[in-house]
């Protein structure tokens, strides 16, 4: 099984580009820059079906012809690298950033090329001081070797790389309001249109893409389209970084096919659950997403599968809730969070998440009435998409909207016994 992200990462220490060259790194940046167009990269990564790595599964190519080229097009465009990863129970960005920042830098420098911008922007999450420190030395590196800066490898191609740490709100996962962040304004999202690839930051063309996205296209240029999709189990093409945390015997990362069976990734990467604990629900890419239950494991983790099943693939790093976790407090840790994170633009999201959030403590104290399960629902409704500025609050009602629906008895036991039931088993 090929693991084209992760095979050279070592635990610990980072692939120095000294490293990185002798198993072949910026071989695909040589290609790319020396002997494609830009609109030819931008057809190739099109035709491989690359979807967007940090949740939302947009096409890269795609994404990427939208940026307008030509003499009419504006001369400075922007490519930015989100690497905030705010995304509860998401941990995949780091390990490839601290792992092989060369991946990343050389997927950064093709992806630049093609939509001709030559100044980009890695937005890191504040609390990765690592991740910050290891692509520093990194970026230090391309530049003394004449990956980066002026006139690259002699293509008369221009690139700056420039490292902006952020100031840490989940928001920020959201392309216009990193923009935003970006320039220094208050981080909440752009009314769209225009886009970010018509006018973004500062007004230029930006595209925005994910660190598991950018580490890609190296890849992709270097070995085609074809070895591309043959890497997974479904169409979609490539492999994912899948995560499993919760109590199970082994939770990690591993790069696997798309399409692998959830319950696959659980018992025989995940060692299965820990010793006495049975598993109920699964969610499957990241807090913003819908619960699996127990018996829909079977379901493969793609883009495609797990839709038609309620849920989205989304980080695809995977939170177990097993029997012995009080479903109603999971749930209120989690309303919890999105409430706190609120940029607060918008009414529906600044006022119904804490309002959700209240409602769940109160059940959860004991305190809940029966009449509060139908205020949740509406909740999931008018929270829901297209009644709010941006995905933040959709996305905090998928885990709400599921778990109102299997774990009804739950809710249930806690208005009629007025407590927790698992705080009055311990």
């Amino acid at each position: 099984m090929e693991r084209p992200l992760t095979e050279h990462i070592r635990q610990g220490t980072a692939l120095t580009l000294k490293e990185y060259l002798k198993v072949g790194g910026y071989n695909g940046v040589q290609k790319a820059l020396k002997s494609m167009a830009p609109t030819d990269i931008t057809g190739l990564v099109k035709s491989s079906n690359l979807l967007g790595r940090g949740g939302a599964g947009f096409p890269t190519g795609l994404k990427w012809s939208f940026v307008p080229l030509g003499d009419g097009a504006p001369k400075q465009k922007y490519l930015i690298c989100n690497a905030d990863e705010m995304e509860p129970g998401t941990f995949k960005d780091r390990y490839l950033m601290e792992g092989n920042p060369h991946q990343l830098i050389a997927g950064m420098i093709i992806t630049s090329f093609a939509i001709q911008a030559d100044k980009a922007y890695i937005f890191l999450r504040w609390a990765y001081k690592k991740s910050e420190l290891v692509l520093r030395n990194a970026i230090e590196e391309a530049y003394e070797a004449g990956y980066l800066g002026k006139n690259i490898m002699g293509t008369g191609f221009n690139l700056d790389l420039y490292i902006h740490t952020s100031a840490g709100r989940y928001i920020c996962g959201e392309e216009t309001a990193l923009i935003n962040s970006l320039e220094g304004k208050r981080a909440i999202p752009r009314a769209k249109p225009p886009f970010p690839a018509v006018s973004g930051l500062f007004g230029k063309p930006t595209v925005v893409n994910n660190v598991e996205t950018l580490s890609w296209i190296s890849h992709i240029v270097e070995k085609g389209v074809d070895w591309f999709k043959a890497l997974s189990i479904t169409g979609e093409g490539g492999t994912k970084l899948f995560g499993v945390s919760g109590r199970v015997k082994s939770p990690g990362l591993w790069e696997l096919p798309l399409g692998i069976p959830m319950r696959q990734v659980i018992d025989e990467y995940a060692g299965g659950m820990s010793d006495g604990y049975r598993l109920r629900a699964v969610i499957p890419g990241g807090a913003s997403t819908d619960f699996v239950p127990a018996e829909q494991l079977d379901v493969k983790m793609d883009y495609a599968s797990l839709p038609p099943i309620g849920s989205r693939l989304g980080t695809a790093t995977m939170i177990i809730l097993d029997d012995q976790t009080c479903p109603v407090a999971f749930l209120h840790n989690i309303e919890r969070f999105f409430a706190l994170e609120s940029c607060g633009w918008c009414t529906p999201c600044r006022e119904g998440l804490p309002w959700v959030e209240k409602i769940l403590l109160s059940i959860e104290q004991g305190t809940g009435r029966e009449e509060d399960l139908e205020i949740l629902r509406h909740h999931t409704k008018y929270l829901g998409p297209g009644n709010t500025f941006c995905a933040h609050a959709p996305g905090a009602m998928e885990p709400l909207q599921s778990g109102l629906k299997y774990f009804h008895d739950d809710f249930m036991r806690h208005i009629n016994e007025k407590q927790c039931p698992w705080k009055k088993r311990n």
